[in-house]
């Protein structure tokens, strides 16, 4: 090992707090011996005192650790043979990386070859390319080395029963980790979505860790919330490229005031984690909220009559007519009566069967509008498409969907989401199911202010949860207006595309019809088709090309549905 003593600003152990949000448990961190490549025996990692980018060298050994790369089944293949080891680093250090790209820095997730890093999903996958003739590149310095027989070693000391991988037992008693650890299901530890939000220091979202680290109270001047809260907040919207500022977009209840220091309430629901390929247990709170009535936003109701005609014969019930003169079926009360009045002595021709016509409306639709910072930003085609933002136009489009269903006699609702972090996913309830519309529901809509952020995945479970628990309706359709920018807290880029397609699948396999709409918003198709996967999609430039594709739209988001049987 490296003799005499090193600056503390220099000693590599500084980062042990690092190493563990990223590998998901107790890691240290210490000095590797003088010319030595970054390499790991499970439960330290050793970084060279002097090298370039400390950070980066830290992140790769510790996402192997998270990944499960250096399990003992890897390590005994790789033991001995050098040459193999360095060949399934050169393949599963990419894959390891991307799996773990939420949470890396940025100059960490430019070291990952994306055509190296999809040759497997598994370190076993990995470990087949590196068995095969396959010519690989040279691994680079930064990934270190493996050092199987010390990995080995390692394990043994701590025995056959300590955890590997992230996710394999929850954190030790005693663990700050464990207390963060929200959800309880063993998975991946709350701040580590969020670790990277903010530079290290006393202010930004290491400052939650820190506080329950140290056991710190509540600073008084901040009205009791949390301390560096407010900076945090900041930090995060310059970092939200593209998804403007956290406005504050929606009041916390119906008199637009929440206790500063209330504690999320509502729905838990899991979350798709497309690089472990699972769920994640409760993961998300969501929480249904009043918005307060904007006196200055008033919006006149729409006129919804061009919008019945392609609507009036979708979600149409079956209706039952009995004691017809023609019909599909034998009223058999009706048939009684006849065979009594003849009998009696006065036959006459009575209708004696059952009609059956598909004319009683049985839909349910819920309308979900985005109302997150990005909607915020100038619709295509400029004011004259309709509105000068993209939340204009798809609050007015909602506005005519909700106006047009509701005088068609359909069950229909509409909410407006945003979230800001996995506890705080917020529905505002514009208009439920058994209310009316007139003016205090389009004062509501007129209220709506985008601002936070977009956990699609989310507001899309639990809109379906709210059309299955109050729906009453056989056909049950969910409308989704947003610019398709799954976008929050550790909920980016392939993961929120991810995790919004499973959600919309999951409601399509439970019978509800999903429908997705983009109006005025400059999304390409393809980065539409990554979010919206399957499910019927369409994106238009203005409110008024609604009546053009409303028809077609709707009967290819219900006809794949299944009718509920309860």
């Amino acid at each position: 090992m490296i003799t005499g003593r090193l600056p503390a600003g220099r000693r590599p152990d500084r980062f042990g707090l690092l190493a563990s949000c990223i590998a998901g448990r107790t890691v240290a961190v210490a000095a590797a011996a003088t010319g030595e490549r970054p390499w790991t025996d499970g439960t330290t990692i050793y970084l060279a005192a002097d090298a370039a980018d400390p950070v980066t060298d830290l992140a790769v050994q510790a996402s192997l650790l998270a990944a499960g790369s250096l399990e003992p089944g890897i390590a005994r293949r790789l033991s001995g043979r050098p040459a193999r080891a360095r060949r399934y680093l050169a393949v599963e250090g990419h894959r390891a990386l991307m799996a773990n790209s939420y949470l890396l820095p940025a100059r960490a997730r430019t070291l990952i070859d994306h055509d190296l890093a999809t040759r497997g999903d598994s370190p076993a996958a990995s470990l087949a390319v590196a068995l095969s003739r396959e010519p690989l590149p040279v691994p680079p310095r930064s990934f270190g080395a493996i050092n199987p027989r010390r990995l080995l070693a390692g394990r043994d000391r701590l025995g056959p029963g300590s955890p590997v991988r992230a996710g394999e037992r929850p954190a030790p008693a005693g663990d700050p980790r464990r207390e963060l650890d929200e959800d309880g299901d063993g998975g991946e530890p709350g701040p580590r979505l969020e670790f990277f939000a903010s530079s290290v220091g006393g202010r930004g979202a290491l400052a939650p860790l820190l506080q329950r680290m140290l056991r710190l109270r509540r600073d008084p001047a901040n009205g009791g919330g949390p301390l560096g809260a407010a900076a945090s907040a900041r930090v995060r919207s310059r970092q939200s490229t593209g998804r403007g500022g956290l406005v504050p977009g929606v009041a916390g209840g119906d008199d637009g005031r929440a206790p500063a220091t209330a504690r999320p309430r509502g729905q838990a629901y899991p979350e798709w984690d497309v690089y472990r390929q699972r769920y994640r247990p409760g993961w998300c709170t969501v929480s249904e909220t009043g918005p307060r009535p904007a006196d200055d936003a008033v919006l006149a109701i729409p006129d919804g009559r061009a919008l019945r005609r392609p609507l009036a014969r979708l979600g149409t019930g079956l209706e039952h007519r009995r004691r017809q003169f023609a019909g599909d079926d034998i009223d058999i009360d009706a048939t009684v009566e006849a065979r009594v009045d003849g009998l009696a002595g006065s036959p006459r021709d009575q209708p004696v069967y059952v009609d059956t016509q598909r004319r009683r409306r049985d839909l349910a639709v819920l309308v979900l509008l985005d109302i997150s910072a990005s909607a915020a930003e100038p619709g295509t085609g400029g004011p004259a498409a309709g509105g000068n933002s993209v939340h204009e136009r798809q609050r007015a489009a909602a506005a005519m969907l909700t106006a047009a269903l509701h005088g068609l006699g359909d069950r229909v609702a509409l909410y407006g989401f945003c979230s800001q972090g996995r506890t705080a996913v917020r529905l505002v309830r514009v208009k439920g199911f058994d209310d009316g519309l007139g003016a205090l529901e389009m004062r509501r809509l007129g209220g709506l202010v985008p601002g936070a952020y977009t956990r699609l995945g989310a507001a899309i479970r639990h809109g379906a949860a709210v059309l299955e628990d109050r729906g009453g309706a056989s056909w049950r359709l969910l409308v989704v207006l947003s610019d398709g920018l799954a976008y929050d807290h550790g909920y980016e880029g392939p993961y929120g595309e991810a995790d919004s397609r499973r959600a919309l699948a999951e409601a399509r396999r439970r019978g509800i019809g999903c429908l997705c709409l983009s109006v005025g918003a400059g999304t390409d198709p393809a980065s539409l088709r990554r979010v919206f996967g399957t499910a019927a999609h369409a994106r238009i430039d203005r409110p008024g090309q609604l009546t053009a594709v409303v028809g077609p739209l709707f009967r290819a988001a219900l006809g794949p549905a299944r009718r509920r049987t309860a």
